[in-house]
């Protein structure tokens, strides 16, 4: 029996009645949501690392850890970077390396697979720094970044700031630790899956130029330590920050090196008798998508929960420079970061997303106009956004040695560029910053009618942004990018009406938009469709109804599969809230075309 609109349209607002209850018991009481961050198990590894590092290990701490490496260990003995991917070597090192410290044996299986794949001489670079620190890789094979670079101009044609702001943060106090070559034995013996032990070459007295680098270096990293004690908001500077400091000779006399370990302990997710921490923390992302969703399903703004939602966003406001005006010197503050304190960092995709939910809002006028001020600010050269910095494009980086884990510059990618087309667009004064973007998200789509998804999985997600850009910018729906993005969402859809993708798709072509469908992906491919004039389309029907009989009695969706990005295959992510927020933002805005 056919189902008829109107069925369609009230299983629709059950859905969204359903959601909408499930995502507001989920709001803290401060007025934010933040779902847990998810990645991979290096990060507990890691954990471990550097607490024996800092002489801070317990036995409960050992315990704990070693329950949750345990638990996420496949069934052939391995470690992935996501949901159901492939055994990654060095995940796997790392984790087998953090067990034994633990007094627990992996198993033949494991070491099996690390040397079949080259044991620890295979691994890259963070991996072996790690085992270097306890003397089990020697520090001077690994590939080194001089400490000195710190002493270079910003106006050089290498620096510090020709790194994305996510390697600059760690790279400097890294930098400075494989200067010192520091050691803290272990009393485990890896030689079985290829550790050298004992090979490490004390560094040399250090002359007049690295001892001023190394000064340097740690007045740079004291300079952008945020107010939660850490670096960036992410876990490689934090950790490597320590560390370095550690090698200085700071320790807990020191009142920033006691603020970072202490505010470490915000990052634990406690799960029993497991314990894992994130690699970041998605406060102000979450909370400004979980208010487009909320408005777009009807929740009024003038709801108390939205209300304290948008108070806490207002509150998160930047307004202090950062390192983003190295290139943009003249350029005034604003914006917002990702993260629960990260000034110095902000990025354009939250400055976009926190003033597209607060204009929904119709509040914070004068810090939405600040924010938009600095995004068109921070446009490159070619008309397209980066992430966190203007310009950060320079290539040729990856191809030193060093720089072998994943992403180390900020190049303009279509879904930041796309999200801060939808917000301007409607800013007559802001006309020329919109065109020349436009023109570049045009310019990018890929021939098969697709765009690259930069920060998540990946040719849907970025499909998925452009769409409902190039309909905010006045882009006809007949417009043939409109039509060629249509064809190509509707040449991956399944059978069942989802959408999903791989992560693979980041390197074989033959990936993109295929993979297990998942609610995040259907509900940025039904986005799509709703801005490109499809609402009454049998594929927007049929991803809609995906939706609506995937979803729980509870109001949420499951959603194991990362599809969130860091670092394309390198590190991926599961925001924990993606599930809910998306769909419920596709299905409003789906209600609201089809009751127009």
């Amino acid at each position: 029996m056919a189902v008829t609109r109107t069925d369609q349209l009230a299983r629709i607002d059950a859905a969204i009645e359903a959601g909408v209850q499930r995502l507001l018991e989920l709001q803290h009481p401060n007025g934010y949501w933040v779902g847990e961050l998810e990645s991979n198990v290096t990060m507990t590894a890691q954990h471990l690392f550097w607490h024996h590092f800092l002489g801070l290990r317990t036995p409960d701490l050992d315990l704990r850890i070693a329950n949750e490496l345990l638990a996420r260990m496949r069934a052939d003995g391995t470690w992935s970077i996501w949901w159901e991917g492939p055994a990654d070597l060095s995940t796997t090192v790392e984790a087998y390396v953090a067990l034994r410290l633990c007094g627990v044996d992996p198993g033949a299986a494991t070491r099996a697979y690390i040397n079949a794949n080259g044991g620890i001489p295979k691994v890259r670079v963070f991996t072996k720094c790690f085992l270097a620190l306890f003397d089990q890789w020697p520090w001077q094979r690994i590939p080194p970044v001089p400490v000195e670079m710190i002493l270079l101009p910003a106006s050089a044609p290498f620096s510090v700031y020709s790194l994305a702001c996510w390697a600059r943060q760690t790279v400097v106090p890294l930098a400075g630790v494989m200067a010192m070559r520091p050691i803290r034995k272990i009393d485990v013996d890896l030689t079985d899956i290829g550790a050298r032990v004992g090979q490490s070459k004390p560094a040399r007295p250090h002359g007049p130029v690295r001892r001023r680098a190394l000064d340097a270096a740690e007045k740079w990293i004291r300079e952008r330590q945020e107010a939660d004690g850490g670096w960036g908001g992410i876990q490689p500077p934090w950790v490597w920050g320590l560390i370095f400091l550690a090698c200085r000779g700071r320790g807990f006399d020191d009142p920033q090196f006691a603020k970072a370990v202490e505010g470490w302990q915000g990052f634990l997710v406690e799960d029993g008798d497991r314990l894992r921490p994130e690699a970041c923390q998605s406060p102000v992302w979450d909370t400004g998508l979980a208010l487009l969703g909320l408005r777009a399903c009807g929740v009024p703004a003038t709801h108390p929960q939205l209300l304290r939602a948008a108070d806490w966003l207002v509150a998160e406001e930047v307004t202090v420079k950062g390192d983003w005006a190295v290139r943009r010197p003249d350029l005034a503050p604003g914006g917002w970061a990702f993260e629960y304190q990260n000034d110095i960092y902000p990025d354009i995709d939250d400055a976009a997303v926190i003033a597209l939910a607060l204009r929904a809002m119709g509040v914070g006028e004068a810090a939405v106009r600040r924010g938009l001020d600095w995004v068109v600010g921070m446009q490159s050269a070619g008309g397209g956004w980066g992430a966190f910095d203007a310009d950060n494009t320079s290539e040729w980086i990856a191809k030193i040695p060093f720089f072998d884990f994943g992403a180390v510059i900020d190049p303009p990618s279509v879904d930041v560029s796309a999200h801060a087309l939808e917000v301007l667009a409607p800013l007559p004064e802001h006309r020329e910053a919109v065109e020349r973007g436009l023109q570049w998200v045009l310019a990018e789509q890929e021939e098969d009618g697709s765009w690259f998804g930069r920060w998540g999985v990946n040719h849907v997600y970025g499909t998925g942004a452009a769409l409902p850009a190039l309909e905010a910018c006045g882009v006809p729906h007949d417009h043939p990018a409109m039509r060629r993005g249509v064809a190509w969402l509707d040449s991956v859809q399944h059978g069942s009406g989802g959408f999903g993708e791989d992560v693979l798709s980041y390197s074989d072509p033959a990936w993109r938009g295929r993979g297990t469908p998942t609610p995040s992906q259907t509900a940025w491919a039904l986005l799509g469709y709703v801005a490109a004039g499809e609402e009454r389309s049998d594929a927007a029907r049929r991803a809609a109804e995906f939706l609506l009989s995937t979803q729980r009695p509870d109001g949420d969706w499951d959603e194991e599969h990362f599809t969130g990005t860091g670092f394309p295959l390198d590190f991926m992510i599961r925001y924990h809230l993606y599930r809910l927020y998306f769909p419920l933002l596709a299905l409003g805005r789906l209600r609201e075309r089809l009751s127009a």
